[in-house]
């Protein structure tokens, strides 16, 4: 099955993402894989307050995920796999990608304005002839009309 992996977080261009990859895969009969990345925490030196920081941080990612699967099945009727991971952005999408060979794209969202995030700047820069798949940036700006269309 081709399977569209979007990275998401709490942001609009995430949003954006979600929507053009579920649009793409209904129309495709494909899926949807979400992932939600966790920044690696800084070391504390008290384990207690570091495992606190690290617990916090996953049950955000898994609330942003639980919402966003929510949305993608009342709004396109696709049931995505989910999976939320901590470490190095680009080195988990890497892994994800090879370890899912249905994965057809990576779809990620840019902001309306200023600069790319980290993972459209690695993935659309130095690291974009090295994939196996395409990557899809959608443009902040895009209305959910505007994504409509193009999807």
């Amino acid at each position: 099955m081709r399977t569209y992996l979007v990275v998401v977080d709490d942001s609009p261009e995430a949003e954006n993402a979600l929507r053009f990859a579920a649009r793409r895969a209904v129309r495709t009969g494909g899926g949807v894989e979400i992932l939600a990345l966790i920044e690696p925490i800084e070391f504390v030196q008290w384990g207690g307050v570091q495992a606190t920081i690290e617990e916090e941080a996953r049950v955000k990612a898994e609330a942003i995920v639980a919402g966003a699967a929510g949305t993608l099945l009342s709004e396109s009727g696709v049931t995505p796999s989910i999976v939320v991971k901590q470490g190095d952005g680009p080195k988990i999408v890497r892994e994800r990608l090879a370890d899912n060979p249905d994965i057809a794209a990576l779809v990620l969202g840019a902001a309306a304005s200023g600069p790319p995030g980290p993972l459209v700047a690695h993935f659309a820069g130095a690291d974009a002839g090295a994939l196996r798949v395409p990557v899809m940036i959608i443009p902040g700006s895009l209305t959910r009309e505007d994504i409509d269309r193009v999807s």
